[in-house]
Order: structure tokens, then sequence, then C-alpha cells
């Protein structure tokens, strides 16, 4: 027993994910209405967990999804399989018309005052159409398995993907696994399905089966209905909110023994201060704070889950698991795309202090 959790030594997977997957459309720092080509960045708040605990971290995972078998499904399963994450398919068939189909992500960069903006087609998308049953868990989890994760935006996505997610869970908790949950509140997706009341309701099912939480005090209010401290904080790198608002969440949910998030101050879009907190079985830590020259920041907050799960599997100390995942959270602002290019060398090197002089 650490940090209040009983976590596997061992198991054929470390780690499995359960969300949908996207293919994310980069013009880089030309908006939409002007752009003329773009990069694809496969993604999904849930996948790039597991993607990069896999290549950065060098640990065994895995991703149930759904997956349509159409060129778009040919790329995004092609990037799966280079990141080393092992994939469990729902498989849809495509009609060549109107889907089903890979959800779609539309995300400029932004530069300097002006903010990146994100839009999304998720019209008929497979992963919105799972359900329970869809899965079999027992197979999946056959050979063992340590960690379970899923998050909140694909419970966003339609009545039945919740649903699945309570099923994984419960799945995962019966084969030993501890079970992670972000939050990822995002307005515009729960708009379509009901609004904040439908979220509050929904989250608060799944989150019943959660041993740790990722998200800050506004995942916190919004997704899971809970009153706002009264808290002034002097920036928004101040955790005093987020640890005013841990009581409300334990008494809530007695059995959530970690809650962590991000703390980003934006200064413009390419200049980031972060650092990160966390409350860990009655404890809480923060992590220093670093000054970000950001790439590209979609994926920072799945590059800090991460690396902060690793450390949580590593059995390191709570404040160094922390550090890991702030590190790695931070060096993938530095890369194009919502996963990690960076090694677990560079991670550690950077949690431990080091710096950006170049390497010979």
């Amino acid at each position: 027993m650490k940090y209040g959790l009983n976590i596997r030594a061992e198991g054929a997977l470390d780690l499995v994910s359960l969300g949908a997957l996207v293919n994310r459309l980069d013009p880089g720092i030309i908006p939409f209405r002007k752009a003329t080509r773009c990069d694809i960045h496969v993604s999904g708040g849930e996948f790039n967990v597991a993607a990069n605990l896999a290549d950065c971290f060098r640990l065994n995972t895995g991703i149930a999804s759904a997956m349509v078998d159409y060129p778009i499904g040919d790329l995004i399963a092609e990037r799966v399989k280079a990141m080393g994450v092992r994939p469990f398919y729902k498989q849809f068939k495509h009609n060549g018309v109107n889907g089903p189909n890979m959800a779609t992500v539309y995300s400029d960069r932004g530069q300097g005052v002006r903010a990146p903006v994100v839009f999304y087609n998720r019209c008929n998308e497979a992963a919105a159409q799972l359900k329970p049953g869809d899965f079999d868990w027992a197979k999946i989890f056959a050979g063992g398995v340590r960690w379970f994760h899923s998050g909140g935006i694909f419970a966003a996505l339609s009545p039945t993907t919740s649903e699945v997610i309570i099923e994984g869970m419960k799945a995962a908790k019966a084969a030993g696994a501890v079970v992670s949950f972000d939050l990822n509140f995002r307005a515009k997706l729960w708009a379509v399905h009901g609004g904040e009341d439908k979220a509050v309701e929904t989250m608060r099912r799944i989150v019943e089966n959660v041993d740790v939480l990722v998200g800050n005090e506004e995942d916190l209010q919004k997704g899971l209905g809970l009153p706002g401290p009264e808290v002034e904080s002097k920036s928004k790198l101040d955790p005093s909110k987020f640890f005013a608002m841990i009581d409300t969440v334990v008494k809530s949910h007695p059995q959530v023994k970690i809650v962590a998030t991000t703390l980003r101050e934006v200064h413009s879009t390419n200049r980031h201060s972060w650092s990160a907190v966390a409350w860990i079985d009655g404890k809480t830590y923060q992590a220093p704070t670093a000054e970000l020259d950001v790439v590209d920041r979609v994926g920072g907050g799945d590059g800090f889950a991460s690396g902060f799960i690793y450390g949580l599997l590593t059995g390191e100390e709570p404040a160094e698991a922390l550090k890991l995942g702030w590190a790695h959270g931070a060096l993938l602002t530095t890369f194009p795309g919502d996963t990690t290019m960076a090694t677990v060398e560079h991670v550690k090197a950077f949690a431990q202090g080091g710096s950006a002089r170049i390497q010979r």
C-alpha cells in the first residue's frame, strides 16, 4: 500500500485507456480561414496518456476504442502502432458516404496575442456509438492490468459512452487495477448532450469508481457540481482554490485517494508559466514553476497525467511523481502534436533541474 493505493507489482499491461481516437488537423500559426495546408496529428485525451507511457516511459499500454475500416482509420491505426500501444478495437464499417467516421479536431496554434482556436467535426463518430458489451474486458485484462484510465471527453460523446466507462472501470477494479479519470470538462461537447446538469449526473456516477482524479478547480466544479471555495487566488499559479476544494471532493467521493492538476498562467500564446499540484492520501504537494516557450500547447495536460502516472506506477515518492508529470507536460509543449517526442531520460533530467544547454 502506497499513496493509499494497492498498485499491482506486475501485469501484462501497465495501463489500458478507454476513449476516442481522433485525427487533429493543424495548420500551424495560420488560422483555418486562411489555411492552405495542415499537419495531421493522431490524438485523443485518453489515447495520449497510453501513447506517452509507451513511447517515452517504455511501459506496456493498450487502448480500447472504435476503429473504422477506411483510409482515415488506417492512418490512425498506423500511428497507434508506431507509438507502441496495443489496440483493442471495436470495428465499424464505413459506408463510403457518411460514416461512421473517426472524429476530426481542428486546432490552430495561435501566435503571440492571438489564442489558439479549437473546434470539432464529430458527426456520426464511431466512438460515440460504443456501448456496454462492445469490449471483452476479461480477455483484455487476462494477463493482468495495473492501471485503467479514461476521461471526460469520451464520457461527453453520447449517453452510451459513459456506460462503457463504468463497465470498464468495474472490470478493471475486479482485475486489481487502479482506476484514474481525467475530468476534462468541455462545455462544447456537453452542450450537445444535455448541458452541465447532465455532465454532473454522468460524471458523479463515473467517479464513484475512481481512485485517482485529474482536473483543476473548474473541472471539479462544473464536472462534479461542487461548490467553489471562498478563496481569492493571487494568480493562476496559486493552488489555494484547488486545495480548498479537496475536502469537498473527498467528502463526496471518499474512495478517491489522489487528486492532481496542472497550473498554468498564460502570458501569451507562446509564453506560459507552468506548475502542478497534487493531493495524495491526505498530503499536498506542489511542483516548481517553469517558464515555457510554447510550440503547441495541445496535449500538455495529458503529458502531465502520463508522467505523474508513471511516477506512481514505478513507486516514486509523491513529490517526485508530481515532478515527473510536471516535467513531461512542460516538455510536451515544446513539440508539435498531441503526443510525446521526449525520452524518459530527458524527463528525469528536467525534473531534477536540468537546463536547456546544448547536449553534445
